[in-house]
């Protein structure tokens, strides 16, 4: 099974939880908002939910626990 995850930057606090714990999935840029990544591909044009990422064979882990952990719970995980 896929995971996918998008993060709806209208939710995001910009905390950066999310990138200390699963920095091969999300990043912040300078708008100070999250955004996921695959990769080199930055998916923040369209952002939300348009910015639907893979995430990589072994950061579901991490991918959840950021979820988890943000404070705007702005992090929506889709599974395949």
């Amino acid at each position: 099974m896929g995971m996918k995850v998008w993060i709806d930057q209208d939710l995001c606090t910009g905390d950066g939880l999310c990138e200390e714990i699963a920095p091969d999935v999300f990043t912040l840029l300078d708008d100070g908002l999250a955004y996921v990544k695959e990769g080199d591909k930055i998916f923040s044009d369209p952002g939300g939910a348009a910015g639907l990422a893979n995430v990589p064979a072994g950061q579901e882990e991490a991918t959840i626990e950021s979820a988890e952990e943000c404070p705007g719970e702005c992090i929506f995980i889709e599974m395949e």
